[in-house]
Formats: structure tokens, C-alpha cells, sequence
């Protein structure tokens, strides 16, 4: 399996609106640095039969065709913030290519809200064209598997202190965005993964998103081997954080591919 890593930014990209000249706010992220543009976080999942997109954010066409991702055969929200849901128009040339509905998975919660959001993307496929997306909907709970592209998806819940979200896991590798807990159901979910995505906002604490201190102690707990940190903001610069990150944890880029 090949993990496609479309975005690694948290809800406002980096760098964010603003700053003095207009072009952004990078905060303590070098702007001379390309490994600092960051936008929202979104990965692909590269099956033996097909792919599947994890998140339809803001940024999603752009992330898509600078990956070269050509099609995608499902989809799994992890949860309804609109940094994680708010490109699903573009869902409709997804459709197009694939000639079918696509298949969404989610709790019923999340496809709930994305549902009174886009309202139009839940209505019945009228063929033969697609003006508009049109998601099969598939409601699932947390610890339930989903089986799509060739893939058996385990899912675990976190606590995002507003809302939970949906943790993902295939094997060896697992993906957790958009957390600040795991409680003892999700440490057994994660218990014996290799290569971990995982969400690291910023270095101080924060009330809704885990920071570098908590997600290093989850780590070492779960003796995680490859840590890979996403969902990082303005705080996070990469080369700094390459220089002083232990062996085996990483920041990541948008456009990276991790070998499952």
C-alpha cells in the first residue's frame, strides 16, 4: 500500500491570510522554505484495487492533480470541520471519472452535518451526467472495519474535545488527524503499528489538537518506529524541527508518499 500525503497544514494552511505584506502569515515557519507551504490535511490510501480519499478539504482539487492522483474509487471523513469537508463540489469530476456514485463512509453524525451542508450531494443519481457530486452514503461507528480498493480499514475513535473523529488504521500503518486524547480503546487500536501520520499542531498545549510533547509520549508509549507529524501550523517550522526531533519522528510535507 502507498499512503499519498496531500496535505499536512492545519484548518488555516500555512502559511495563514494576513501578514504584513499580504501574503501571508508564517509565523515562526521560514518562508524561503517550500517544505512550510502546507495545505489542509488530506491523504490518499493506494489499495490493490483502487484508492481511497481520506477528507474533502478546501484544497483538495489542487492537492489532487499536484499528486497526480488520476482517480478515486471511496471516501472516508473522518469527521465534519470545514477544513475536512468544504471541497466536496469537486467530488462531482471524481464521479465523472469513476462513472459511478462514490461510495462515502463515515459515523452517522459526520454524514448528518455534511449532508445539511451539501444537501445536493445525498440525492439520487439522475444518469448519465454528474453536475453535481453524488456520495452513496455508508454510516459506520467507530471500531468498525471498512473493506474498499482491496483494503481492510480499521477504525478507532479520538476525542477532538469538541467532537470525536475517526482514527484509521491498515496494517502497520495508522492515521490520526484532528485529535487532543485516545483513550485506552485507541492505544489498543494503534498497539503495534510501525509507521504512524499524526496530528501535531503546534509545541504548547492547545485545547483541541494534540501538541509535541503529548504526540512524543503517545509515541514512545506505542513504540511507534516511523512518526510522521501532520496537521502542523505556523508554529512548526520544518528545519527546525528536523533538528531537534528524536530518531524516527519527522514533519511532514505535502506531496510525500509513505511505502506500506
Amino acid at each position: 500500500m502507498r499512503v499519498i500525503v496531500l496535505g499536512t497544514g492545519g484548518s488555516t494552511g500555512v502559511p495563514t491570510l494576513g501578514g504584513a505584506d499580504g501574503r501571508g502569515d508564517w509565523g515562526a515557519c521560514d518562508p524561503t522554505d517550500p517544505r512550510n507551504r502546507r495545505t489542509r490535511s488530506s491523504i490518499v490510501l493506494e489499495g490493490p484495487q483502487g484508492r481511497v480519499l481520506v477528507d474533502t478539504g478546501p484544497d483538495m482539487r489542487a492537492q489532487l492533480l499536484a499528486s497526480g492522483v488520476p482517480r478515486v474509487d471511496a471516501i472516508i471523513f473522518t469527521h465534519s470541520h470545514a477544513d475536512h469537508i468544504t471541497g466536496l463540489d469537486d467530488v462531482r469530476l471524481l464521479n465523472r471519472i469513476a462513472g459511478r456514485p462514490l461510495p462515502a463512509f463515515a459515523t452517522q453524525v459526520t454524514l448528518s452535518e455534511i449532508a445539511r451542508r451539501f444537501e445536493y450531494a445525498f440525492q439520487p443519481w439522475t444518469p448519465p451526467a454528474f453536475y453535481r457530486p453524488v456520495l452513496e452514503t455508508h454510516p459506520i461507528a467507530a471500531g468498525d472495519t471498512i473493506e474498499t480498493a482491496g483494503l481492510r480499514i480499521a477504525t478507532f475513535e479520538q476525542d477532538h474535545h469538541v467532537m470525536r473523529t475517526l482514527g484509521l488504521r491498515v496494517g502497520a500503518f495508522a492515521y490520526s488527524t484532528d485529535l487532543v486524547r485516545l483513550n485506552e480503546a485507541g492505544f489498543a487500536a494503534l498497539a503495534g503499528i510501525d509507521t504512524w501520520l499524526v496530528s501535531c499542531f503546534q509545541r504548547a498545549p492547545h485545547l483541541t489538537h494534540a501538541h509535541l510533547d503529548l504526540v512524543l509520549a503517545w509515541r514512545q508509549r506505542l513504540g511507534v518506529r516511523r512518526t510522521v507529524l501532520t496537521h502542523m501550523g505556523i508554529d512548526m517550522d520544518f528545519a527546525v524541527l528536523r533538528a531537534v526531533l528524536p530518531a524516527g519522528v519527522e514533519p511532514g510535507v505535502d506531496g510525500m508518499v509513505i511505502e506500506v
